[in-house]
């Protein structure tokens, strides 16, 4: 009984996943995964035409994560941010710090 109480007590303190990780549908339909990669978190496109490409790793928590970003139709990588509310996220990723474009994703 101690150990079954000890196993249970281990399981409800692990920590809880971050609001950015999980599977995402992004602006062009395709699912995106997130998930945690060494101390960041990669962003991989699982359905379409770009399935298997890596497009994004960032850092943060909470709502607010920044990183890069890799438009997988141009292969070009901006620096981004991410920001989590609720069941969608706004990514933006940004050329020069000037020339900007955001997209909402939604969670699946």
């Amino acid at each position: 009984m101690l150990a079954a109480t000890i196993l249970a007590a281990g399981i409800s303190a692990a920590p809880a996943a971050e609001p950015i990780v999980g599977s995402w549908r992004t602006a062009s339909g395709e699912t995106a995964k997130i998930s945690p990669c060494g101390k960041a978190y990669c962003t991989t496109i699982v359905t379409g035409q770009h399935k298997g490409k890596r497009i994004g790793q960032m850092g943060g928590s909470g709502a607010s994560y920044s990183g890069q970003i890799t438009d997988p139709a141009n292969g070009k990588t901006y620096e981004g941010t991410a920001r989590v509310s609720g069941k969608s996220m706004k990514l933006t990723g940004c050329a020069l710090k000037i020339f900007c474009k955001s997209q909402t994703w939604t969670r699946q």
